[in-house]
């Protein structure tokens, strides 16, 4: 990936956030954009978001998204000057919630084998 694309990437990551953070604060305030991917010609862009909750919460997301997604394009638009401006397709990213479950196995291995030891 060239660094032009990757400072795209982080540009629109960073962006679409302080949007959401902004006009959309009480739906968005559990959604996480975990990464944004965008094609080499910079006419797409994969965002993809993580969510704080059960599956009730990632499908509200996935509404909120479809909901306000085209508003959002727009507001970032404004302030990110391009001469495409990418469409935006957000995509649920469940890698986060991967990783939260190996951290508590992980932890649960640690207090297994830290109460297993004898004590001096």
């Amino acid at each position: 990936m060239s660094k032009r694309i990757s400072r795209v990437n982080e540009l629109l990551q960073r962006e679409i956030s302080e949007q959401m953070r902004r006009y959309y604060r009480s739906e968005a305030a559990p959604i996480t954009i975990s990464d944004v991917s965008t094609s080499v010609d910079l006419r797409n862009a994969t965002v993809y978001y993580s969510v704080l909750g059960d599956d009730g919460a990632i499908h509200e997301a996935k509404v909120f998204f479809r909901k306000v997604g085209n508003d959002l394009r727009q507001r970032v638009s404004k302030v990110i000057t391009m001469k495409y401006f990418p469409k935006l397709v957000f995509t649920y990213d469940p890698s986060l919630e991967r990783g939260a479950e190996i951290l508590d196995l992980l932890d649960e291995l640690e207090r297994e084998s830290g109460s297993s030891e004898p004590t001096e």
